[in-house]
């Protein structure tokens, strides 16, 4: 079984029970310093989806982030990988502006510039990084807009965590490898027109130490400061990027 399967075998899996169980996960209820990149994440979709978009959510699993895109009042056509993760996203939200669909996202099955905006939630590391960029490109109108969130790769510290979850069998050695770097975000540079990149999160690694020293409010200051002077963009936990074509 190849990774691709079995990705798609755990997030099926993970999908079975999770709506009845209400376990799905719940970005508002992570500590804040680790929300803020998913906050500004929101201010970008509603600075550039407008009503009248329609906008493709790759990787979009059961909907995590999805809820931010229907309250635009745009079409939205969410898809992933996992029918069964799709299936749980329907059934969280029952409207005609939601068309969701299997597919891979190194082979959109959409024409040439179908979208307005195209979106992404921590899903980048799930396809081979060329063929996604290029699918992404190819989909996307002209003067359209790409906005993701994902996680960068580049601090040691991270890549070692993101390894041990390889190993306790919760990632797929292709994920791991994949996970986006400041390569491939300087390839997204060279495809398109724009492009624009907030970095969060230079110390993520220390928030659960530093919110009992200092509390979650605190905490998050320092962070947000400590992101904005220096711009250790090799240290980073989290970037959103926003490429204009």
């Amino acid at each position: 079984m190849n990774d691709k399967e079995i990705e798609k075998n755990r997030y099926n899996n993970s999908a079975i029970g999770a709506f009845e169980n209400n376990s799905i996960l719940n970005i508002d209820e992570l500590a804040l310093p680790l929300r803020v990149p998913y906050i500004y994440y929101r201010k970008m979709i509603q600075e550039y989806v407008y009503e009248s978009a329609n906008v493709l959510e790759i990787g979009a699993g059961m909907g995590e982030n999805t809820e931010f895109l229907l309250a635009t009042g745009a079409k939205v056509y969410a898809t992933d990988i996992s029918e069964h993760s799709l299936s749980v996203m329907g059934k969280r939200f029952n409207t005609n502006k939601l068309t969701t669909q299997v597919a891979d996202m190194e082979k959109l099955p959409f024409a040439d510039q179908s979208f307005d905006v195209i979106v992404s939630a921590g899903s980048l590391s799930y396809g081979d990084n060329d063929k996604v960029l290029n699918e992404i490109h190819r989909v996307l109108k002209v003067k359209g807009v790409f906005i993701v969130i994902d996680s960068l790769n580049n601090n040691p510290i991270y890549r070692f965590n993101r390894y041990i979850h390889y190993l306790k069998g919760e990632r797929s050695l292709s994920v791991i490898e994949r996970a986006p770097d400041l390569k491939l975000l300087d390839k997204y540079g060279q495809k398109f027109d724009k492009i624009e990149t907030q970095f969060f999160g230079s110390i993520s690694y220390l928030v659960p130490l530093m919110n009992k020293i200092f509390g979650e409010q605190s905490s998050t200051k320092i962070v947000n400061n400590i992101d904005k002077i220096f711009t250790i963009k090799r240290s980073v936990f989290k970037f959103v990027m926003i490429v204009k074509k």
